[in-house]
């Protein structure tokens, strides 16, 4: 028997107090105003009526506390089933609908603002919505995840998220209907928070796409590249360039930011003439900067991955290549060949892996083997992320899970869906 955590649906009519409190706004240029919350595809804005309570504090309130209960529902459960049990619940389950809504946010001096991001307290309810998909990514407009989110699904209304984890629970709480968040890049490597997030929430992968990263070297309007003395981005961003940076800023100062195109956002609301950001073109027309270099990624074939997910699953289908992504953890006494065993049913079934990674055992991180006599040696426990080359619906893959689940103490399947096979290019793109 294999243990998964339940899927789980909030109640506002009852909900556990809690003394979660709102966060406070990372820099001088969010100062606790709201902008409308737009579509980044299309032309017209939109706003939301009053949520929870008549105030601010009200609804912020009501958010924390919603928010809590839903962190405490995923740790204080679990339920145990067959592998045919997990699918069932895993890929059948669904989360209650609630009447949502966010607070209408105010101009800026009379004038509609970009978009800034939810933050943990605006996870308020959300109103009932049109044909138009609501997509959750991280960052603020400009960043390359709403270039993803774009790609992903056209003429959405993209509604950014300041954390990861807060778009995941924007689309549990249905504030959003989709979320768009990169998990590898092809120079940088996976990004494990998202690993473990994915774990930790109950969303379905439902597709994937990969966006070309094309960066820029950005500063304010007259300022030259022998005057900059600090370059600030995403640690990955300034990692992709750093090549380019000790030919063009030699004697700049190298500081990590949470965002690419919130550095440039930061440089442009403090006006900042000795400062410069690494981040995409199309930041560069939001905020007002200037290219002082284009294209100044060290290698041309840097590539981010991003997962679509949304709460239900999507039905997996054979006309066309799908990926399976599914994530385990070994049982002890199978001994220290569990991971061959596991990678031997699909080799034998002629399933290719794209991916695997591994994540430390958060329940069980250490496992202590041996005994009094000879001494004890301790071993790290890991869970395991694997990506293959077929769908859920071939006997083939339902066969190989069957064998994979007799060395498994833990087996989820994260989502079976399409695999991106649209070609791209390493030119920037100037539509996103």
């Amino acid at each position: 028997m294999q243990t998964i955590s339940p899927a789980f649906s909030c109640d506002l009519k009852s909900v556990i107090p809690t003394n979660l409190t709102a966060k406070n706004a990372r820099y001088s240029h969010v100062n606790g105003k709201r902008v409308s919350v737009r579509c980044s595809y299309r032309s017209e804005s939109f706003s939301f009526p009053n949520g929870v309570g008549s105030s601010r504090a009200d609804w912020q309130s009501s958010c924390a506390i919603l928010a809590s209960k839903v962190a405490s529902a995923e740790n204080s459960s679990s339920i145990t089933g067959d592998l045919a049990d997990q699918v069932a619940v895993v890929n059948g389950h669904s989360n209650g609908s609630v009447d949502l809504s966010l607070v209408p946010s105010k101009m800026q001096n009379g004038k509609p603002g970009l978009i800034q991001p939810l933050t943990i307290t605006d996870l308020s309810p959300a109103p009932s919505h049109g044909s138009s998909l609501r997509v959750a990514y991280q960052g603020v407009p400009g960043a390359y995840s709403e270039a993803a989110a774009g790609k992903a699904y056209p003429n959405s209304e993209a509604i950014p998220c300041d954390q990861f984890d807060v778009a995941f629970q924007a689309v549990e709480l249905w504030i959003a209907d989709r979320a768009v968040l990169p998990v590898e890049n092809s120079l940088g490597g996976s990004i494990h928070r998202n690993y473990d997030l994915l774990l930790r929430h109950r969303l379905h992968i439902v597709g994937e796409v990969q966006i070309p990263v094309h960066h820029c070297l950005l500063a304010l309007p007259g300022v030259r590249t022998d005057c900059i003395r600090r370059v600030i981005s995403h640690p990955q961003a300034l990692a992709q360039t750093e090549g380019s940076l000790n030919k063009l800023t030699p004697k700049a100062a190298i500081e990590a930011f949470h965002d690419t195109a919130a550095a440039a956002e930061y440089i442009a609301a403090n006006n900042l003439h000795d400062t410069a950001a690494v981040a995409s073109a199309r930041a560069a027309e939001l905020y007002g900067l200037q290219v002082l270099a284009d294209g100044i990624q060290d290698d041309a074939g840097n590539v981010t991955r991003f997962l679509m997910l949304a709460r239900d699953p999507i039905i997996p289908r054979t006309d066309r290549p799908f990926k399976t992504s599914i994530v385990f953890a070994a049982q002890e006494h199978k001994g220290t060949s569990v991971l061959f065993k596991v990678l031997s049913a699909f080799a034998f079934r002629n399933i290719s892996l794209t991916k695997i990674e591994s994540r430390p055992h958060h329940n069980c991180p250490l496992r202590v083997v041996g005994d009094e006599n000879v001494g004890t040696s301790k071993h790290f426990e890991y869970t395991f992320y694997v990506d293959f080359e077929a769908s859920m619906a071939e006997t083939r893959a339902q066969n190989a899970l069957a064998e994979v689940q007799e060395y498994t103490s833990f087996l989820r399947v994260l989502g079976s869906y399409p695999m991106d096979m649209t070609p791209w290019s390493t030119l920037p793109s100037r539509d996103v």
